[in-house]
């Protein structure tokens, strides 16, 4: 059995994710390798105010976005809505999404990709 602790882990920077704004704080706490199934990675990032993850189109994967804390604006398809702590967003195959830290606290996600 493996167990990580998302809140006691080193999160590392990442710039401009997806051409977005600003460095979010980040992690991947498994990836491919070290899963069976057909999920690709399960992220936790910590977005401060003001960055975003930029527009970006997906290939065939899916990926859920679950808000643990904070609030943004997610858009897919092209439809913005507001989200808040407990919000769980799924992002088709083919499908575009971004997601903006609009706030003035941390907006921290978790994200889960899996291949079709």
């Amino acid at each position: 059995m493996k167990k990580k602790n998302f809140l006691a882990e080193e999160l590392e920077s990442l710039d401009h994710c997806h051409e977005g704004v600003g460095t979010l704080r980040h992690i991947t706490l498994y990836n491919s390798s070290e899963l069976e199934s057909k999920l690709k990675f399960f992220n936790y990032t910590v977005l401060p105010p003001g960055t975003s993850i930029g527009y970006h189109k997906h290939a065939q994967d899916e990926e859920v976005y679950v808000i643990l804390e904070g609030t943004g604006t997610m858009t897919v398809d092209g439809e913005s809505t507001p989200v808040k702590k407990g919000d769980v967003l799924v992002n088709r195959p083919w499908g575009e999404h971004g997601l903006v830290n609009d706030s003035e606290d941390d907006l921290c996600i978790l994200v889960f990709e899996a291949g079709c």
